[in-house]
């Protein structure tokens, strides 16, 4: 193709751009156009159930700002953001340590540990739905028939429990995607160090602690950003599981926007929302591309 183009009289440069503009059309009308349009809507009083709109400036900026239930969904979204990132990746790297030992049978529970990761969000959502069930949940079961608790405890339905039980949900769902960088990474610390470290009488903790986690201090930062940026950008399986309740002690950026566009009707504000939201992606974005970039 490339020879074809040069017969043409074409230069390098012009060769480049031809070969990249389908994907640059796809590109602006798929993510540029759409985001774009959230932006400008989000300066305007747009909703569904009227067709006619008008742009009202930073009207919708300062009814989200001063909105007490705003304050609340943040602290909900940093709440989630950090538990559902922290304790899969804890979990996730002890396992990986285990599992990297290379014992008979750890192939076999690697794959087994993998399934959980390819389970849709919705699945995983009426999973842990039934789990924390009130009236017949598999946890009240065991916890009343050990004499732990007397009765069952409504865990989804009571604002000091739900949001731990959304996190526990979603640490299970992501801590095989830790576990395998976190392993990956593992195989790529020096033996010779260990060995070293060994040596000079280091104790298991104290190899952990100058040998193993220096040598992967690049993927644990990688993989750190990269499971906030997709902690804050999550909604199918708190969704599934409370829908934002109870009184909101589940709602985070990702349900307050869908509730504000498709619930309340009004799309300028869930607009207003998404591009705050937007925000906070783009800085653990650049954090991320700025540790990538510096790890080349």
């Amino acid at each position: 193709m490339n020879s074809n183009l040069r017969k043409k009289g074409l230069t390098d440069a012009q060769v480049g751009v031809l070969l990249i503009l389908p994907g640059l059309a796809v590109f602006c009308a798929i993510i540029l156009y759409p985001f774009v349009n959230a932006i400008l809507m989000s300066f305007t009083d747009r909703s569904l159930l009227m067709p006619n709109y008008k742009v009202v400036g930073l009207e919708n900026y300062i009814k989200v700002f001063s909105d007490p239930y705003f304050g609340k969904t943040l602290i909900t979204t940093i709440l989630f953001v950090i538990g559902s990132t922290l304790l899969p990746f804890t979990l996730g790297f002890i396992w990986a340590i285990i599992l990297n030992q290379g014992f008979k049978g750890s192939e076999l529970l690697r794959g087994i540990t993998l399934v959980n990761w390819i389970i849709p969000g919705t699945a995983i959502g009426f999973l842990w739905s039934w789990i924390f069930n009130g009236q017949y949940g598999i946890l009240n079961a065991i916890l009343t028939r050990t004499g732990l608790l007397e009765t069952g405890v409504a865990w989804l339905g009571q604002t000091n429990t739900a949001l731990i039980c959304v996190i526990i949900a979603r640490s299970w769902q992501m801590l095989p995607w830790y576990m395998a960088f976190l392993l990956g990474g593992l195989g790529g610390v020096p033996l010779d160090q260990v060995e070293a470290a060994r040596v000079d009488g280091a104790n298991n903790l104290q190899v952990f602690r100058y040998v193993v986690l220096p040598s992967m201090k690049t993927i644990i930062l990688l993989i750190l950003v990269l499971g906030t940026i997709g902690n804050l950008q999550h909604f199918d399986l708190p969704w599934t599981m409370t829908q934002g309740g109870p009184a909101r002690a589940t709602t985070t950026l990702s349900i307050d926007v869908y509730t504000t566009a498709f619930d309340n009707w009004n799309i300028g504000k869930a607009a207003t929302i998404g591009t705050i939201w937007a925000v906070l992606l783009g800085l653990f974005s650049f954090v991320y591309l700025k540790q990538v970039k510096d790890s080349d």
